[in-house]
């Protein structure tokens, strides 16, 4: 049993870093900039870790800058305020996702410069080859080391890590939380300590200042996770943390 909930606990929290950390903090935003050689090294990472659930960084960029130009109107990829319900917003967002990544759509070029692209690796990576492969691995997983019926319920979760992930920001953080900013749309930090989504939950710091790396830091227990691994690859060289807005004394008064 330990060994089922060790790694469906290190499934969940490193496929959300590579999310967080490559897809959205870099890709989408260009908090930080890396050698192309490490950006490869990335890519191969993000599909290890996500496995199953690998997204390409050219659609999730493309798709996440336009959730920011377009939040909670009707041309936002995913908003609670326009679908009726959670799984209407999440397959709205599958359908824009695959249509960008496939190119089948005609993107604005303002979301699409320096976006991160490996077409061959992407391919290969989101073919049906590869999520089968990783999820036969997910269950083989389970074959040897569920001993008891309930851990099987886990597995469907695995599969779906990254549609959940997405879920879990783009609809509860849009409806539930506190917020410590006014801005134009309805951006909640979802969790006052992000304890399960590695400083994605920091939603309203986030659509307040995008180009952040650190989206906690307003209050004092808005610790943000991945932010600090940020700081650990800035000063191990592995990238350059672009210089960021320092929140005035009066912009953390007003949000405490």
């Amino acid at each position: 049993m330990e060994v089922i909930l060790l790694f469906f606990i290190a499934h969940w929290y490193l496929s959300l870093f590579f999310q967080t950390f490559f897809l959205h903090r870099y890709a989408a935003h260009g908090a930080f900039t890396m050698s192309k050689a490490w950006e490869r090294i990335f890519f191969v990472l993000t599909w290890i870790f996500q496995g199953s659930n690998y997204l390409s960084a050219y659609g999730y960029g493309i798709m996440h800058r336009m959730h920011h130009a377009f939040a909670d109107t009707p041309e936002d990829p995913h908003s609670p305020k326009y679908d009726e319900s959670l799984f209407k917003m999440m397959w709205k967002t599958k359908t824009i996702y695959s249509a960008i990544t496939n190119k089948k759509m005609i993107v604005d070029s303002r979301f699409t410069k320096n976006v991160p692209e490996w077409t061959a690796f992407d391919r290969f990576a989101r073919s049906w080859v590869s999520r089968i492969l990783w999820g036969a691995a997910y269950v083989a997983v389970y074959a040897v080391y569920a001993t008891e019926w309930w851990l099987w319920l886990l597995l469907p979760i695995q599969f779906l890590l990254s549609p959940i992930h997405g879920a879990i920001i783009n609809w509860f953080a849009h409806k539930y939380g506190y917020r410590n900013f006014e801005v134009g749309d309805t951006s909640r930090n979802f969790l006052p300590m992000d304890f399960l989504m590695m400083g994605e939950s920091y939603h309203n710091n986030h659509h307040k200042y995008g180009n952040r790396a650190n989206f906690g830091g307003v209050r004092w227990h808005e610790i943000d996770p991945t932010y600090l691994m940020i700081r650990l690859f800035n000063r191990l060289g592995i990238i350059q943390l672009a210089k960021e807005k320092q929140l005035s004394p009066a912009e953390v008064k007003k949000a405490a």
